[in-house]
């Protein structure tokens, strides 16, 4: 059985209480059967620094973006090309449109955003997207940029099923965090249940949103199986059968990860 953190953080990491760094980390989780990850960027000005620290893991690959919620870093669209298109990157992200925190940055927001999709396309790579509070502008941007020409993921899925079916038709897949282990998380355990199991990932987000029974804990990649045992009961299916599909749907999505 092997399972794929498809959305972490490594470089966010408080490493002062992980022994062995980056390297420990890993071979915590690689002990839980979780044998790829996916280090997402959220700054340009921290993608070398992130970069350096994943060289030396084979199967650790990276993402190139700007977060929604760190607009105060100005970009220019080519810089952002020319990291993104490095070979190591597989995907253009995490970008998208947050609301919840930071409706003021909505217009900066939304110009990054479409910034984001135009360079998804050059490169050929997916998207990671973020998205909350912000459903009908997410899906405008998407659509006026051409978002599904590229595929990618609503990552840390927490909306409603309405959106999650937007997300479907455009060829999306949907990703789920810790935040479904959680007590009020009723509604979204319901979307999980009906997100079929070809277009699910899982992730940890770490080292946010640690889940059951990790709450209060700093997250780590190690955790991503406690969050695939969950959806797995939800899914009425075994961990192995939920590891097998949502590690091919990984491959599948990152088609330049290799495995």
């Amino acid at each position: 059985m092997l399972l794929v953190d498809s959305h972490c953080h490594l470089d966010r990491l408080d490493y002062s209480d992980l022994p062995g760094g980056i390297s420990g980390v890993l071979d915590a989780a690689k002990s839980r059967g979780v044998s790829h990850f996916l280090c997402v960027s959220v700054y340009l000005d921290q993608f070398a620094t992130m970069m350096e620290a994943i060289k030396p893991f084979d199967n650790v690959f990276a993402s190139c973006g700007v977060h929604p919620l760190n607009q105060e870093e100005t970009f220019e669209y080519d810089h952002l090309l020319k990291l993104a298109s490095d070979e190591r990157v597989v995907a253009v992200g995490e970008t998208g449109l947050d609301y919840f925190y930071a409706k003021e940055t909505q217009q900066i927001q939304q110009q990054s955003f479409g910034q984001h999709i135009d360079a998804a396309k050059v490169l050929n790579k997916p998207l990671i997207i973020h998205t909350r509070g912000a459903v009908d502008d997410t899906i405008s941007i998407m659509d006026k940029h051409g978002a599904d020409k590229v595929g990618g993921v609503f990552h840390c899925f927490t909306e409603a099923w309405e959106m999650a079916q937007q997300g479907l038709v455009r060829g999306f897949f949907i990703s789920i965090s810790g935040i479904v282990t959680f007590k009020n998380a009723a509604a979204l355990q319901e979307v999980v249940k009906k997100v079929p199991l070809d277009k699910l990932l899982v992730e940890t987000d770490s080292p946010y949103l640690a889940p059951v029974p990790h709450r209060g804990q700093q997250n780590q990649p190690a955790f991503v199986r406690d969050v695939a045992e969950f959806v797995a009961d939800l899914k009425g299916i075994s961990l192995e059968a939920l590891a097998e599909q949502t590690t091919e749907n990984f491959f599948t999505l990152f088609d330049r990860a290799a495995r």
